[in-house]
Parts: structure tokens; C-alpha cells; sequence
């Protein structure tokens, strides 16, 4: 499994990321978390799903997870992985967040262990370093947007203080690098 997160400037480099996955034969789900305000409206999910190669949508609480689809958080609740489904939760707001990419990314260390894969976007907050350090704790792999290239690097270089990288990059080296590591998948 694949979980992302981000904040400010976040929907520009996941942008980047999904121009680099194909239209079919993804072989892992992708989770993602965005910073939204509770009210939102369709905004971000109109924008996954016209720039996603692959079928994105809004989780439903008890959701299947399925590979090769992007499952985006619904503003003001987190999102939670289980080994075969999504929950989604209302519990209090995670570093002012909700959703939180640290409820995602702790739970999908849980879940998978060693199979996640999770990337750090652009944010100006700290939400997602201690989930990426629980991910990197039980195996997985963490991805950081290089702080240089975030709109805010706030996000990325608290991760990167929390946790030892697998990859520091660019958004639009993210794509290719996930094709690289799933090609064995394939």
C-alpha cells in the first residue's frame, strides 16, 4: 500500500506525482491525505480526479481497498486502514488535522507493515513525521519531498528530522521512482 500526505502546496505535488503512474496495471491501492478545511467543498476531489491516470474516489467508511485505485480522505474525518477496508473516524483533530496524515500513515504501518510505502508532500505543519518513523520502524519505505521544491517545507523537514529517508526527490521523480519499486508487483 501506498499512503501520501501533505498540506500547503500538496495538491501541486501529488499533481506531479500520479503524471508519472499509468492509466492500468498499478499494482498497490494509494491512500491519500490532504489538509482541507471541514467544510470543504468537491474542489480537491474533482482536481484527483482529473489529473489521476487511475480511478480516484472519496473512501466510504468499510470501503474494500482495492489495487491500482487512489481513495482520498473526506474532509473532517480521518481515514484508517485495516487490512482489507478503510474506517473512517471522527476522533479529535491530530496536530489541528483532521484528517490526519499521522492517524493514515500509523495505521497503515499496522496494517501492512513492511509493504507501505509512504510519501511526505509539501505542508507547513509536522503531521505525517511520526507516522512515516512508525512506517520506517515495522519496514516500510519513506519518501520526502525535497524541502527545496515544497511550497512549504515545513512538512517534508520534520519528517526528514524524524526519520531516515529511503528517497529525498523532486514530486516528478516520485512517479517513476513508485514504478520502479512495484515493478516486481507487476
Amino acid at each position: 500500500m501506498i499512503v501520501i500526505g501533505g498540506s500547503l502546496g500538496g495538491m501541486r505535488s501529488l499533481s506531479q506525482i500520479l503524471q508519472g503512474l499509468p492509466a492500468r496495471g498499478f499494482p498497490l491501492p494509494i491512500a491519500v491525505v490532504l489538509h482541507r478545511m471541514k467544510d470543504a467543498d468537491t474542489v480537491l476531489f474533482d482536481f484527483l480526479k482529473e489529473e489521476s491516470p487511475l480511478p480516484a474516489r472519496e473512501v466510504l467508511d468499510k470501503e474494500p481497498i482495492l489495487p491500482g485505485h487512489i481513495f482520498l480522505a473526506p474532509a473532517d474525518y480521518h481515514l484508517l486502514v485495516e487490512p482489507t477496508h478503510f474506517c473512517l473516524s471522527i476522533d479529535e483533530p491530530v496536530l489541528h488535522a483532521r484528517p490526519s496524515i499521522d492517524v493514515l500513515f500509523e495505521s497503515a504501518a499496522d496494517a501492512y507493515g513492511k509493504s507501505v510505502i509512504a510519501i511526505v508532500l509539501s505542508g507547513a505543519n509536522r503531521d505525517g513525521a511520526d507516522g512515516a518513523a512508525l512506517i520506517k520502524e515495522k519496514g516500510g519505505r519513506v519518501i520526502v519531498q525535497d524541502p527545496a521544491t515544497a511550497e512549504s517545507g515545513i512538512m517534508p523537514q520534520a519528517t526528514l528530522d524524524a526519520v531516515e529517508a529511503d528517497y529525498i526527490l523532486p514530486p516528478e521523480r516520485m512517479g517513476p521512482l513508485l514504478l520502479e519499486l512495484t515493478e516486481h508487483l507487476r
